[in-house]
């Protein structure tokens, strides 16, 4: 049995500025907290970037109550190639159109939906209808839920990928039709959409990771159900420093698309997600203070280095 909670989906951005402006100006997702690493991921979470890098959550409130995003930015990458896994994250909030609107932000309409792309070029739902409030939240969690209302991610396959996702991980089935299926852990949380789309999904270097959590006695017996039914383990069971806050231990796994998940400890999760009130104004800073634009042109694509190069500019460009 696995009892999970959503946590949040990564992504990788190229241009911190741009992608902090649309999110929190934009979309109006707070920035939660703000940490910085001196080397690369054990567990990939930066893409498996061997370089120095950040992780930046944002969202609507605590992580705690609501699904967020993971802003991973590598200060060596200077673009990413986007694919056909990510097909939408969807939010409820006719503010969010509002202030694109004000802003000139582009908002494009099809078939009647509303969507505006992030500075990558994720695809944004955005329902114009009024988003819940933290307090609707707190008076009735069942009828009022977080505006990030579900990450819809493609698939090759629909059979197979629920034989996965609903028959291994036990994710709850919400919603079937012929193309789509709605999964989730539990009321009140955004769901998890699989949209077949009738070809190959291709993960290019943008491609994410969506977080679940679970008790941490939980981890073990994932491992245990994926490795019987032979799939694919991409970092096995392994605990996860972040200087000056909690260890976490996670596993990440890979479905039979490659769409990367990871699973977390419940217990360590939780004191590593407090909301950190100086986070907004510590990325500002970070962002002021990082030079790799000195070193590499906007336009250009991923710069290949030797490792005593990137070891020489980390320590030039890196100021927080």
């Amino acid at each position: 049995m696995v009892s999970g909670r959503a946590l949040h989906f990564v992504v990788r951005v190229p241009d911190r500025k741009k992608t902090i402006q649309f999110y929190r100006d934009i979309l109006g997702m707070k920035v939660l907290r703000h940490e910085e690493f001196r080397e690369g991921c054990a567990a990939a979470c930066n893409g498996g970037y061997d370089n120095r890098w950040s992780k930046t959550m944002v969202g609507y409130g605590p992580e705690d109550t609501h699904f967020v995003v993971e802003l991973t930015y590598n200060y060596m990458v200077r673009d990413y190639k986007l694919g056909n896994d990510l097909v939408a994250l969807t939010i409820r909030s006719s503010e969010a159109l509002k202030r694109a609107r004000e802003a000139t932000w582009p908002v494009l309409e099809e078939n009647g939906k509303y969507f505006l792309q992030a500075p990558i070029g994720y695809k944004m739902e955005i329902i114009d209808e009024p988003q819940p409030t933290d307090k609707e939240r707190s008076l009735c969690a069942f009828l009022f839920s977080d505006p990030v209302e579900k990450i819809s991610l493609a698939v090759s396959n629909l059979e197979r990928s629920i034989k996965y996702w609903h028959g291994l991980l036990k994710m709850k089935i919400v919603n079937k039709s012929e193309k789509s299926v709605q999964l989730s852990y539990g009321d009140g949380q955004a769901l998890l959409e699989l949209c077949d789309i009738g070809a190959p999904v291709v993960r290019e270097t943008a491609g994410g990771r969506i977080a679940f959590a679970v008790p941490f006695e939980q981890q073990p017996e994932i491992d245990s159900i994926i490795q019987k039914a032979n799939e694919k383990i991409l970092t096995p069971l392994i605990s996860l420093d972040t200087p000056g806050k909690a260890t976490v231990r996670v596993i990440i796994l890979a479905d039979p698309d490659g769409h990367e998940i990871c699973f977390v400890d419940e217990e360590g999760f939780r004191p590593l997600s407090a909301v950190d009130p100086e986070s907004n104004d510590l990325i500002e800073k970070c962002i002021r203070l990082d030079k790799s634009d000195k070193f590499f042109g906007k336009d250009q694509l991923e710069v290949n280095l030797t490792p005593r190069m990137v070891k020489i500019l980390n320590w030039v460009i890196f100021h927080c």
